[in-house]
């Protein structure tokens, strides 16, 4: 059924071309990906980047497909724009301009478009001066400097290429999105974290030739992995049909109205916004313990590594906050309702107005509870199956509990899962979303999707 599918794609020539556009702009993502910064130690700069896994240059480095650990062209990757779309969206909140547009339909759109590119060439530039900056003044753990000749000359070179390259970068997502198949941004994402699954293979079986990894783990890690998958797959389409009926209404001879529909309210409204904020917070007490050599911020940094219990429980409860916060952001039940009394809608049981906005804002917040735990079970379940959970530093109790705790709690089953939660949320949900618009222009055609019985549904559909 699926090779049927794939044939089907290509036999259609509005569709193969949409989708090898989008292979070719993807290859040329890819290329960039090559294109090391002029004027770095490129032995200095990896062997620097080693020490920074688990710290926030780490979690950048994800977004940017490794390329900030390279220091290519590509450098900052699509980051800044995402920043500078998470920053508008909050604006949106606090601005009244900006609010007015988001309602002004595809026009409004458009110029909320152009401002983000605005700022993304602002943060760019901010961006690229610091790392420039910041660059010249680090070397690596064996004391190689990773840059040689420092200057403006180099910090001039460094914003200019670091800045072509995003805006480069965005220009091959909006390409993408328009004349491709898939959200465009969403894909080069998506390209830089894939791209490092032959890399995983290669270990994997390496471990079967040396003995660190045993067929029983082989088998294991595959079963946590699908599990994992079908649980985002389930969660992402999760949704809560609020019933909405519309009144009928007579004008002249005709009668509109009369029929029933629902109101979708996502589980996972936040997507994976929520653990993007709480990731960028809490790894900057480790940040900070990088670069300052205090012995007492050195004891409290390492209640931030991953495992710790104080990690742990500010990184669950920073992605519960981000998940309500970020909801509350995109979503307004008073427009909600607005809207439904403006064309006739209504809820069934609930008197039109604030009642309305009242029942829709505590289905959401129920529903988003669940989400925001669905979150941070994602995000936490790799490390914790990695390392486990380090309770020995807890007060009192922790000698305790590591004595009497099964190893499995305290150390992890030490199984690599490669990537974390936050990478496999993008993964899996670009990939529906991209497999449910090739399916949409499938059906349109009259061909049979990649489901024969039902339709295959990505997060929003």
């Amino acid at each position: 059924m699926m090779l049927e599918s794939i044939r089907n794609i290509f036999s259609i020539p509005d569709l193969r071309k949409r989708v090898i556009f989008t292979l070719l702009l993807l290859a040329v993502y890819r290329v960039g990906w090559q294109i090391p910064n002029p004027g770095i130690s490129a032995d200095a700069l990896q062997e620097f980047w080693e020490a920074q896994k688990g710290t926030i240059l780490g979690f950048v480095d994800l977004f940017s497909g490794q390329n900030m650990s390279k220091m290519t062209i590509f450098a900052l990757g699509i980051m800044p724009y995402i920043s500078a779309s998470i920053i508008l969206q909050l604006l949106q909140v606090v601005w009244p301009y900006l609010e007015r547009l988001s309602k002004e339909g595809d026009l409004g759109r458009k110029k909320i478009t152009q401002y983000t590119r605005y700022g993304t060439i602002v943060i760019c530039s901010i961006q690229s001066s610091a790392i420039a900056w910041w660059l010249q003044t680090q070397s690596s753990p064996s004391g190689v400097p990773i840059v040689p000749n420092p200057g403006l000359g180099f910090i001039f070179l460094t914003v200019l290429t670091l800045t072509t390259g995003t805006v480069f970068v965005m220009w091959l997502g909006e390409q993408i999105s328009e004349r491709g198949i898939g959200n465009g941004i969403s894909l080069i994402i998506f390209a830089g974290i894939v791209v490092n699954f032959p890399r995983m293979l290669q270990d994997v079986f390496g471990g079967l030739r040396t003995g660190s990894m045993t067929p029983i783990k082989l088998i294991f890690l595959f079963a946590i992995m699908l599990a994992i998958v079908a649980l985002i797959v389930f969660v992402e389409r999760g949704q809560r049909r609020i019933p909405v009926s519309y009144a009928k209404r007579v004008v002249g001879r005709k009668i509109y109205g009369g029929q029933s529909t629902h109101l979708p309210l996502r589980v996972n409204t936040g997507g994976v916004i929520p653990i993007i904020f709480a990731a960028s917070i809490i790894t900057i007490p480790a940040t900070i313990a990088s670069f300052v050599k205090n012995p007492t911020i050195q004891r409290i940094a390492l209640q931030f590594n991953p495992g710790e219990p104080l990690y742990n429980l500010l990184y669950v409860a920073a992605i519960i906050f981000f998940t309500y916060f970020y909801v509350s952001i995109i979503f307004n039940p008073s427009d909600v309702a607005d809207n439904l009394r403006k064309y006739g809608g209504f809820i069934p049981g609930i008197r039109p107005g604030k009642n309305t906005s009242d029942f829709i804002d505590n289905v959401l917040s129920r529903i988003t509870l669940v989400g925001s735990i669905y979150l941070a079970a994602i995000a936490i379940l790799p490390d914790f199956l990695t390392r486990g959970f380090k309770v020995s530093s807890l007060p009192l109790i922790g000698d305790f509990l590591n004595q009497n705790l099964p190893l499995w709690f305290t150390q992890g089953l030490q199984v690599n899962i490669y990537f974390g939660g936050t990478s496999i949320l993008i993964v899996v949900g670009v990939a529906m979303d991209t497999m449910q618009q090739i399916e949409a222009q499938l059906v349109m055609r009259h061909y049979d999707g990649f489901m024969r019985r039902g339709r295959l549904k990505g997060r929003r559909g």
